[in-house]
């Protein structure tokens, strides 16, 4: 359990959240800090505790990741829903499904969003507080208010959501002030008419009025018609209730346009990371360069559907091949239109110039103009000739490429000779020294993704592990010591998930 002591005047919110990874649980926190909460909070990571806390736990607020080692957001939800427990449960990924999260929000989740909108946490929290004690106040009603037909309406005049009370004729008879918010009528303008009154022309006649009399009496959706003549998006529910000794049906009736709106979004989303996805596959070469005497293989893992990393292979006026391995900051449709941008700038300009620092210079220029500061990129670029093993390098504020020999020992340590692209548009670009390669030599590039991979507990895998990888295997293949370098940077972070890309690129001269 964690908690702060602000000022007293702050309202208490206690927030159960179920998230494996205790950093991500701790931005959620300071979030509901920052919107002015004084904030309890236990983070649970199986459906163990997360039942014992839903059992025993006074909370008043669910947030849940949707897909954890060994638990989900589904299997929580039906946990959730077999307590008995009403309080709004939504859902914080980092990617989601248009379906899924369709289907988790008709499961009983209020919300769901990713973890790149934080702006929509707190509002969407205070919203489902305020409907989550109008539930409460609905059940109490329900249980309470049947010796008082006046307590039920003193309950129902300040609900959110529309009610109406209707006789078993379908006429209605009472309706809260709510009702003018959702139909644009005052509820004396719609009492004594049927509840067809409020269907669409389209909708047959008596369709609420036969699904208010179904034995299930499921909560429905359907279009409404406004005094204004347009239509509205509403959930129905309906209930039968005894007052004195008259039966009547009450309809409970939501807005659900918002919702709607909600899922607009959702599929939005997932179009653009759809189109980020096919953006950011063609950027990656399909084969390695065929440079005789050398084995050459890159590989990339995004930490989400789309990534910030990429490599590619440019040959160059002089015969050199030039690797390239780069990063962007940020996931998403605008870094991975930024990469495709960077790599066309890199590409057009290695046509007519083989100099890896005058490449970079180039490349900068162009892209200053158009990222204006606000955005940039890493990039470390090798050349390395075939013929002569020369390998040339510049960098672009990018981590340090790195050559060891035969026996594994450092042979050079090739850092950054300018700033990232696209801060500065005059920079000029230096270049390392240049080295004489050689056989049994191996040289790698990497994105910071892979030295920086973190454990739950703070530690780093570092660059020092991926240097003994590689003289721990001296004669595996280069596509199988990239691939060997990101498994285990994986494992060393487990159960935690990956939070930042994986990009190897590995030479080994022959």
């Amino acid at each position: 359990m964690s908690s702060i002591t602000p000022a007293p005047d702050r309202p208490l919110l206690r927030a159960l959240i179920v998230e494996d990874s205790e950093f991500d649980a701790l931005i959620l926190v300071n979030h509901l800090r920052q919107g002015g909460w004084r904030v309890e909070s236990k983070r649970v990571a199986t459906a163990t505790t997360f039942e014992q806390e839903l059992q025993t736990g006074n909370w008043d607020l669910v947030l849940c990741d949707h897909f954890m080692p060994g638990f989900s957001a589904p299997q929580a939800l039906v946990l959730y829903k077999q307590s008995g427990r009403d309080m709004p449960f939504i859902i914080v990924s980092g990617g989601i499904e248009e379906g899924v999260a369709i289907e988790a929000m008709k499961s009983g989740a209020h919300d769901f969003m990713t973890k790149g909108s934080p702006g929509r946490l707190v509002p969407a929290i205070q919203r489902e507080l305020r409907e989550a004690a109008v539930r409460a106040a609905r059940r109490q009603a329900e249980t309470s208010l049947r010796e008082s037909e006046l307590r039920y309406r003193s309950v129902w005049e300040n609900s959110t959501d529309g009610v109406l009370l209707i006789d078993l004729e379908g006429v209605i008879r009472f309706g809260n002030p709510a009702v003018k918010t959702i139909f644009g009528w005052e509820a004396d303008q719609i009492c004594s008419k049927t509840l067809d009154f409020l269907q669409t022309i389209s909708t047959p006649p008596g369709t609420w009025k036969l699904a208010a009399e179904a034995e299930d009496r499921k909560v429905f959706e359907s279009l409404a018609r406004r005094s204004d003549g347009t239509e509205v998006e509403v959930e129905i529910g309906f209930t039968r209730m005894r007052m004195g000794q008259q039966q009547w049906l009450v309809a409970f009736i939501r807005d659900i346009t918002e919702r709607r709106r909600h899922e607009a979004e959702i599929r939005k989303t997932r179009q653009e990371f759809a189109a980020a996805r096919e953006i950011q596959s063609r950027l990656f070469p399909k084969s390695s360069p065929r440079a005789p005497g050398f084995d050459i293989a890159g590989v990339s893992h995004a930490a989400e559907a789309t990534g910030g990393d990429s490599f590619d292979y440019l040959p160059l006026p002089d015969g050199s091949w030039g690797i390239l391995v780069a990063d962007v900051a940020g996931h998403g449709m605008g870094p991975a239109l930024l990469m495709a941008e960077t790599r066309f700038c890199l590409r057009m300009t290695a046509r007519s110039v083989s100099s890896p620092a005058e490449i970079l210079t180039q490349a900068n220029r162009l892209l200053a103009e158009d990222l204006g500061g606000d955005r940039y990129v890493t990039v470390s670029l090798a050349a390395i000739h075939p013929e002569t093993r020369i390998l040339r390098h510049a960098s672009a504020g990018h981590p340090a490429t790195w050559v060891l020999n035969a026996a594994g020992h450092i042979k050079a340590n090739l850092r950054r000779t300018g700033k990232p692209l696209g801060r500065q548009g005059n920079t000029a670009y230096g270049e390392n020294p240049t080295i004489l390669l050689e056989s049994g030599d191996t040289v790698l590039q990497l994105t910071d993704g892979i030295d920086e991979a973190m454990r739950s507990d703070g530690s780093l895998f570092t660059v020092e592990r991926v240097l003994d990888l590689i003289r721990a295997y001296p004669g595996m293949p280069a596509a199988n010591l990239a691939e060997r370098i990101c498994s285990e940077a994986r494992a060393f972070t487990h159960p935690e998930p990956q939070t930042d890309d994986f990009t190897v690129v590995i030479v080994r001269v022959l």
